[in-house]
């Protein structure tokens, strides 16, 4: 009997080392891959406005006219803004006479424009949904929140206390920590280190005013019913497919 599961438990325990072999096998080739890939020039590429990833007339309890405005004024006005600042950037670095404080200043620009292009399109992205967390989203918010409820609670909590102010909400894996926390980010350039966006809620009040004033709270309800789960588990399961080539 004893030799019987000790045989069945070295089998399982040799599958298992085989299979973490092969994924730290894969990990380091696909790291040796990524290695090889060409980078776009950090001065010269011109960053594209994305269109909307659904139909703003189905989503329910955010109008087509408030998705319209915020995608065309917000959004498409930092890329284009970004792209402005990044002409700016090539041409001033070749001034050898301007202040590094200046450029500087342009810099901060610069990180604030991309943050706002980031954030808005993985807002964006993770709308147009209508179902619930699958499994796999589930479990993983149960773990580290220990329940779903518990974390909706706090992520609704966190974008109630932005209301009538700017920022944003977000659902982050850490690849430094390996913790997955929901996040305060009071402008487009405040984010913690080393972390995926999971899930992206807008709380700045061009994203909610037309449509609910200054009732916020309402606004996060609505946000809840229209999130498209599929993108979130997307998302989180190749967070944790970064988290394990970042460890390793």
């Amino acid at each position: 009997m004893t030799n019987d599961y000790t045989r069945r438990d070295f089998l399982a325990t040799a599958t298992a080392g085989a299979a973490l072999a092969s994924l730290s096998s894969n990990s380091l080739a696909e790291t040796e891959s990524d290695l090889n890939t060409v980078l776009s020039s950090a001065f010269n590429t011109v960053q594209e406005i994305k269109p909307l990833p659904f139909d703003p007339a189905k989503l329910d309890g955010i109008s087509e006219k408030l998705i319209r405005s915020h995608w065309e004024n917000n959004y498409a006005g930092s890329v284009k803004a970004l792209n402005a600042v990044k002409q700016k950037l090539a041409g001033f670095l070749e001034d050898s006479t301007l202040p590094p404080y200046i450029y500087n200043d342009l810099k901060r620009e610069h990180l604030i424009r991309t943050g706002s292009v980031v954030l808005h399109e993985l807002y964006f992205a993770n709308l147009g949904g209508s179902t619930k967390p699958d499994v796999t989203v589930g479990k993983a918010l149960s773990e580290s929140f220990g329940s779903v409820e518990t974390w909706e609670k706090e992520f609704k909590h966190i974008g109630a206390g932005l209301g009538g102010g700017s920022g944003w909400v977000v659902l982050g894996l850490n690849l430094h920590t390996g913790l997955l926390e929901n996040y305060w980010q009071w402008d487009h350039a405040n984010a913690p280190s080393a972390t995926l966006p999971i899930l992206v809620l807008d709380m700045y009040e061009h994203s909610y005013q037309m449509d609910y004033g200054a009732a916020a709270g309402n606004y996060v309800d609505a946000f809840f019913r229209n999130i498209q789960w599929q993108v979130v588990a997307s998302r989180l399961q190749k967070a944790f497919k970064a988290r394990s080539v970042w460890i390793s």
